[in-house]
């Protein structure tokens, strides 16, 4: 919590939102650990703000199943939930299919080009080892499908289902060849979309996503040996 005292909100914006920007960042990259405490007294005296932006905050993120508000024991961090997981991996796998089918159509040279670029971003990140730059990134990937397919407000959908599968991309992606294999899956997405063939883009982001989950259940796997998964 010692860095909230370093960051500047934005009077001209809502608190509550910007808060719970930060917090939510801070517990899918890891550094607000499953189990910390969340002190809404501490946070709005390190942020010099009321607690009422806090709480809205934390009730955002409670909602997300991202913290445990329970009563006279105050707010932690959430544990990653197995169940939980399953859940939003096969909300965003469905999502994500149709966004790529319904894009395929839809895509133009300019598309293609901007995935591409983004493409080249992401390996950029991977290679500097900046993981949380890679991450960002491949979301920016999956957003500018969604936007291609004109179905934008399907993104903010994936983006809060997801935020369990976020926590286990933070732990993952640091480990040897799974950043190189993301490029490449999404170097068979962009083929697919380039086709123009729903299917063929169907296809490419299920193998994706599930290539991707499949990594993530190992990952729980070593944890739950070391006490860290419920």
């Amino acid at each position: 919590m010692d860095t909230l005292a370093r960051v500047r909100l934005d009077r001209g914006l809502p608190l509550g939102e910007q808060v719970y920007a930060l917090l939510r960042g801070m517990i899918v990259t890891g550094r607000i650990s499953p189990g910390d405490t969340i002190d809404d007294k501490e946070i709005s005296a390190r942020l010099a703000i009321s607690r009422t932006p806090v709480r809205e905050a934390i009730k955002r993120l409670s909602d997300e199943h991202l913290v445990d508000v329970i009563a006279q024991s105050g707010t932690r961090a959430s544990r990653i939930d197995r169940h939980e997981l399953q859940q939003a991996f096969l909300i965003r796998r469905a999502l994500e299919m149709e966004s790529a089918a319904q894009a395929a159509p839809r895509m133009s040279q300019a598309h293609s080009d901007a995935l591409s670029e983004l493409l080249l971003i992401h390996a950029r990140a991977i290679e500097a080892r900046d993981y949380v730059k890679a991450i960002a990134t491949d979301d920016r990937f999956h957003r500018a499908i969604a936007e291609i397919s004109d179905l934008p407000r399907l993104w903010r959908t994936i983006e809060i289902s997801k935020a369990q599968l976020d926590r286990c991309r933070h732990k993952m992606l640091p480990r040897a060849g799974e950043g190189e294999a993301t490029l490449e899956q999404h170097r068979e997405i962009i083929r697919a979309l380039n086709s123009r063939d729903p299917e063929k883009a169907r296809t490419a982001m299920a193998q994706h996503l599930e290539r991707a989950f499949a990594n993530t259940v190992k990952v729980l796997d070593g944890e739950e040996q070391g006490g860290g998964v419920s």
